[in-house]
């Protein structure tokens, strides 16, 4: 169930792995706007514009232009904001996105190392879903991701950029395999067909209820890999159904047709008009009856008294949401071009997935030590984040021995751990629109 531990260190991998595509000449061919960048010797080269957007801060650009020479040894060489905003367009975010999948994914999932893949009953459990990002006031940006209109009782007042984040993540392991930065107009179920690609025949993608549709999931029955889904009243009579009698712990499988109307489009698509579906009925905690469809028939193998836990594992996209809005600032962009943000964004999924990788051993050292406490302990992320940052440039660009380098990472890393209550309930309150403008604006902490 868990990838075979063949003595490689998972993190020195990682890093080493960065570093040598860093330095290979045809990654940067493959991530430059033009042949004649990055070519000439200047301050702001490759590595240097890679890692200072990895570095990504909330002080101003010329601040943390003076800091990342200073850590280099170079303060001497004068490199303005201005400056800074020309090198950053000789980079094509591509570049990140590639360093994700040769160095997170390759040691992850196919390299034997002391990374334990944690699995559900063998399948990796990945989640789809999709996050609204609201992006800088530009032209540029408004026709590449197009425009929301603010209306209030007086009429229009106004427009902003929006685009729509969508992730396909690894919720056990908190990698993200792959993401996608598109238009805010595109629709969450074509952009989950488009993660199929990425996943496995055995791999379980939990989806929330606005996924539920025929054509979705015959497209899993289709390509192979397995579901879980939430559906909501009226999304299919069997459904309907099941709410209607409002009975925790019913499994039933159930044949289900295409719609009359979908049928044309289905045979176009040469989908299936006909699906098995299994459907599980669970009740929350707050009493609510919840209805979940799955293409797991095999009820020996797959118990329904486990739907529950195993759908509750859907929580790790929106808490990784949270993380990368909340701890990492992603709306607070560092550009205000369409590449920059794309930069941005993709800096930041690659720069989550190496805080899950490092944090890995510290993460079990805790476990193990704290298993006899009431409650377990874990990493404190806000904390892991930032002395990631901080030792970003001897991680990617010194001669350090890594080995080094990650021994006081864990050191940082299991100083202050917090505590796991995994029963504990917040109950919501909704705030005024000032309490939450004043909450964002002096009270919420980024990590850097």
């Amino acid at each position: 169930m868990l990838t075979e531990f063949s003595g490689i260190n998972a993190a020195q991998a990682l890093i080493n792995g960065t570093r040598d595509l860093l330095q290979d000449a045809t990654f940067t061919e493959r991530h430059r706007t033009s042949k004649k960048h990055f070519t000439r010797r200047r301050a702001l080269t490759f590595m240097n514009v890679i890692v200072f957007l990895l570095q990504k801060s909330v002080r101003s650009v010329q601040l943390h232009l003076h800091s990342l020479f200073a850590a280099l040894g170079r303060l001497e060489e004068a490199v303005t904001a201005s400056a800074w905003s020309q090198g950053r367009m000789k980079l094509r975010h591509t570049a990140f996105i590639e360093l994700n999948e040769r160095t997170v994914l390759e040691v992850v999932y196919h390299r034997p190392s002391d990374f334990e893949v944690r699995r559900w009953r063998g399948h990796r459990l990945l989640g789809i879903d999709s996050s609204l990002v609201r992006l800088p006031a530009n032209e540029l940006v408004g026709q590449e991701f197009g425009w929301v209109e603010c209306k209030n009782t007086q009429g229009a007042c106004g427009r902003y950029p929006q685009a729509r984040l969508s992730a396909l993540t690894d919720l056990l392991n908190r990698i993200v395999i792959e993401a996608k930065l598109v238009p805010w107009g595109h629709g969450e179920r074509g952009l989950a067909v488009e993660h199929l690609r990425a996943m496995a025949a055995e791999d379980l993608g939990l989806l929330d209820r606005g996924y539920a549709s025929y054509e979705l999931f015959a497209q899993f029955q289709a390509q192979g890999p397995r579901f879980v889904c939430r559906c909501p009243k009226s999304s299919f009579a069997a459904v309907n159904q099941l709410f209607r009698e409002n009975v925790a712990g019913r499994s039933v499988i159930t044949q289900v047709r295409v719609h009359h109307e979908d049928r044309a489009a289905i045979r176009e698509a040469g989908l299936p008009e006909v699906i098995s579906l299994r459907l599980v009925t669970v009740r929350l905690s707050t009493g609510e009856l919840e209805v979940l469809a799955t293409n797991l028939l095999d009820q020996e193998r797959y118990p329904t008294s486990e739907f529950g836990a195993l759908y509750h594992c859907r929580w790790g996209i929106e808490t990784y949401y949270g993380l990368i809005k909340g701890r990492l600032d992603l709306e607070r962009f560092t550009g205000r071009t369409p590449e920059a943000i794309r930069q941005d964004v993709f800096a930041t999924v690659f720069l989550s997935n190496l805080e899950s990788v490092l944090t890995r051993p510290s993460e079990e050292q805790l476990r193990t030590q704290s298993e006899a406490s009431i409650h377990p302990q874990q990493v404190n992320h806000a904390v892991s984040f930032h002395a990631i940052k901080s030792q970003i440039i001897p991680l990617l660009l010194s001669r350090q021995p890594v080995e080094q380098l990650l021994e006081q990472l864990r050191r940082l890393f299991l100083a202050n751990p917090v505590s796991i209550r995994p029963q504990r309930k917040v109950p919501r309150r909704k705030q005024s629109a000032w309490r939450s403008y004043h909450y964002q604006r002096n009270t919420r902490k980024a990590v850097f």
